[in-house]
């Protein structure tokens, strides 16, 4: 045998089980540009040790983060959505759909169901921005009415973290439809004065932003959040002027009262369960 061709043929499997092996070991930054060790930054929940920035996260790290150990439970799970309007843009809507599912494990954005957060019972309703953008269609509608119905019959609190893109495009007047049928529950559950509290992380656009996520007792967003209806250059060329730096971010919007509080994720858990129970008593 050729040993030079066999250590050539060693080097070049060396070489690529390093660059496969890499983005499972080390993270950058989007922010300071930091290269991390990647358990250093997932013991911190996706919050970078340097400079704070807070990486997106997905349903399952969320729901480790929030809920107390063992205790979700899921509702709801087996809702699908149709294709009424038989869509088609680049792709058919039902492709969408597929890929999406193939994507996340799931059939929709929204994940739903009951658990406690530092022992205290709540409802919570989280969006997973990998399945289409966290759009809001009919189902993730069904879903967060059906949370909302749950809190009021078992008088316990609700709680939506919010990451979408908006409104569902391809279910077109169908997911708008949403955005006021929602709005109309949570107004049944604050007719029953039980709290509910709306998280905002990055993103949360469109008609998500423009009902329930901004209709909540208490609104809060994790630091450097994307929060607003249309994207900056939308906004820039409708009005035709320069816009303020950051004004889509959380810490502009707290600044100018749009939302209550602005929390670092890894005190987010103690904050939602304090502010359920201060809600609740009050």
């Amino acid at each position: 045998m050729n040993l030079l061709n066999l250590f050539s043929r060693n080097q070049t499997t060396k070489q690529q089980a390093t660059k496969n092996e890499a983005p499972a070991h080390w993270i950058k930054c989007k922010s300071c540009q930091s290269l991390m060790y990647y358990k250093e930054v997932e013991n911190q929940n996706y919050v970078c040790p340097k400079c704070g920035y807070h990486l997106r996260i997905g349903v399952k790290e969320r729901l480790a983060l929030l809920a107390d150990a063992e205790s979700f439970v899921e509702f709801d799970e087996n809702l699908k959505p149709v294709d009424p309007l038989k869509f088609v843009d680049k792709k058919s809507y039902a492709k969408r759909i597929e890929e999406g599912k193939k994507k996340t494990g799931r059939s929709s954005s929204v994940v739903s169901g009951e658990c406690t957060i530092n022992g205290v019972p709540a409802q919570l309703v989280v969006f997973d921005f990998a399945f289409m953008g966290g759009s809001l269609g009919s189902v993730e509608g069904e879903k967060i009415v059906r949370a909302v119905n749950r809190a009021i019959e078992k008088k316990q609190g609700l709680i939506i973290i919010s990451a979408s893109g908006g409104a569902r495009m391809q279910e077109s007047t169908f997911s708008l439809m949403q955005m006021s049928k929602t709005s109309a529950a949570l107004a049944k559950l604050a007719k029953e004065k039980l709290p509910y509290i709306s998280v905002l992380t990055d993103p949360t656009m469109g008609g998500v932003s423009a009902s329930f996520a901004t209709l909540g007792d208490i609104i809060i967003a994790e630091p450097g959040a994307l929060i607003g209806f249309a994207g900056q250059r939308v906004i820039k060329q409708t009005i035709g002027s320069d816009l303020p730096e950051g004004f889509q971010r959380a810490e502009f919007l707290l600044e100018k009262g749009s939302i209550d509080m602005v929390v670092n994720r890894n005190e987010l858990k103690n904050t939602l369960s304090d502010l359920l129970t201060l809600l609740k008593a009050s």
